[in-house]
């Protein structure tokens, strides 16, 4: 038990693996192979409440604190699927703006059934050519009395064919800058909304996709919050993501780790294999100072701290820390580590989208060093 866990914490913790080692761990390769997790795991998760620990009861939610959130995070990593993660994480990257900036109706409406698990849903962010910069989105939506009239496209939105909703950055303002984006929630299935599958490298179990708008009629009750503050909403819940990226990536390095000492224990006991020991004692090195790392941006995150700062370093190290180890695990394990049925393969090039996914390494890079060399302030929505 450690300084952030208490002991119903360990005990939750324990639950949840037991319920993933039984409803989700057995199912992963077909998953994988299908690229498809069936919509009845979320009404499984839903029910046992794990969908929903940060939110009020009101709304389905269990109303626990925010380490539930982050011990969930961890479980949900050692399953070896960095697809399930993806499909599972957006999910909860999503919820959060509904519930700090969505009025009644919509927490009524689209968060309660996401957290009972009726419902599934998405960011719809990125789009093709602006990549991880949000500034650079040119989806508009025009108001036009009680709609928005949405025309765009979005891409790489994971949980897309799926999901039963977007929560989807706009242009409302063109002329307005940064404060000219808002956020709607968009039904996927309303007249206009195109939906193509996009077949990954990685993250094979997720369904990815690119998203069309062609004149989407969307209620006006529909908008998060208010009309222009949605590059603010979307700057303060990224950090969320990038610690959940962040944790997801240390959890890949351990599970790589632990799995390689375990199967070489024997050879690597020996004098001959120094330099292998010595790696594989740096990679723990790194892993354990990252992990301590980002456990203080959560503690911080909880208590109420903005940090653009540090969940950037966060994210772009650990992820990056979680790829490299991986590849070295691959070579320590020589030829089982190259067949495209274990595992570490799968692990692999799921890391390497981790690297991409939550906002690039070059925009992590741009986004440190914009703080660091000129002196730029980030303030909180």
């Amino acid at each position: 038990m450690s300084r952030y866990y208490t002991a119903e914490h360990e005990k939750k913790r324990k639950e949840i693996k037991a319920f993933f080692d039984q409803e989700v761990k057995p199912n992963i390769d077909q998953w994988e192979k299908e690229q498809h997790i069936p919509k009845s795991i979320w009404k499984k998760m839903g029910e046992k409440g794990y969908l929903g620990f940060g939110f009020p009861k009101e709304y389905g939610g269990t109303n626990r604190d925010f380490w539930y959130n982050v011990l969930l995070v961890e479980e949900v990593s050692k399953i070896r699927s960095g697809g399930f993660n993806a499909a599972f994480g957006i999910t909860q990257m999503a919820l959060p703006y509904i519930y700090k900036y969505g009025s009644d109706f919509l927490k009524e409406k689209y968060l309660k059934p996401v957290v009972l698990g009726d419902m599934n849903c998405c960011m719809a962010i990125t789009e093709p050519g602006g990549g991880s910069d949000v500034a650079n989105a040119k989806t508009v939506a025009v108001k036009e009395g009680d709609f928005y009239i949405v025309n765009g496209s979005k891409t790489f939105i994971t949980n897309g064919i799926l999901g039963d909703f977007f929560v989807t950055v706009v242009k409302t303002d063109p002329n307005a800058g940064f404060a000219g984006f808002s956020l709607l929630i968009i039904d996927a299935n309303a007249e206009g909304v195109i939906r193509n599958p996009i077949h990954k490298m990685g993250w094979h179990a997720s369904d990815t996709a690119e998203i069309g708008f062609n004149n989407v009629k969307v209620p006006v009750e529909n908008l998060i919050g208010t009309e222009g503050s949605g590059f603010f909403y979307l700057m303060g819940g990224l950090q969320y993501e990038r610690l959940s990226m962040a944790l997801g990536s240390i959890n890949d390095a351990v599970n790589a780790l632990n799995y390689t000492i375990q199967q070489k224990a024997k050879l690597l006991k020996g004098a001959d294999n120094q330099q292998k020991r010595h790696d594989l004692a740096q990679m723990v090195a790194d892993v354990e100072l990252s992990k301590q790392f980002v456990y203080q941006c959560c503690k911080n995150h909880e208590e109420g701290e903005y940090m653009v700062l540090e969940c950037s370093i966060a994210k772009v190290n650990a992820t990056a820390l979680a790829d490299k180890i991986i590849i070295k695990c691959i070579e320590i394990m020589e030829d089982l580590g190259v067949r495209e049925d274990h595992f570490l393969a799968r692990m692999y090039r799921d890391s390497r989208i981790g690297t991409i996914g939550g906002g690039s390494q070059e925009i992590m890079f741009e986004i440190i060093s914009k703080m660091v060399i000129d002196d730029k302030k980030y303030d909180a929505a």
